[in-house]
């Protein structure tokens, strides 16, 4: 029981430090020309229609799920989509699930459902 509470103390501790790590970084990271598709020369700097969910993972995810989605603290993303539907996946980023914290209020609507969307395909 000790140890249990051992692991959930540390898992939040990672968790939360992962969740405060959204500052301005996603208009510095350079987009891959798959996410650029249809995204012209618009004066919107940092904004664009495309998200980079795989960028947006690894800003927030892959400290407890880990680099190619193997898992570490949390579970391995690596076939989730074979698991839980766009739809449901979106859900556990909005309202979290066990020890993972909610995403909502950290990532915009838009950049959850990129990340349901791309690990919906992880099959």
């Amino acid at each position: 029981m000790n140890k249990s509470l051992v692991c959930v103390t540390l898992l939040l501790s990672i968790s939360l430090s992962a969740c405060g790590s959204k500052s301005s970084a996603p208009p510095s990271t350079p987009t891959p020309p798959a996410a650029n598709q249809g995204a012209g020369s618009t004066t919107g700097g940092g904004t664009s229609t495309t998200v980079d969910a795989s960028a947006i993972y690894k800003q927030n995810c892959v400290s407890c799920h880990g680099n190619a989605l193997e898992g570490a603290v949390g579970p391995s993303l690596q076939k989730v989509g074979a698991k839980y539907s766009k739809d449901q996946l979106a859900t556990i980023l909005n309202n979290g699930k066990g020890a993972m914290p909610s995403f909502k209020g950290k990532l915009t609507d838009t950049e959850i459902g990129a990340i349901a969307t791309w690990l919906a395909d992880k099959k």
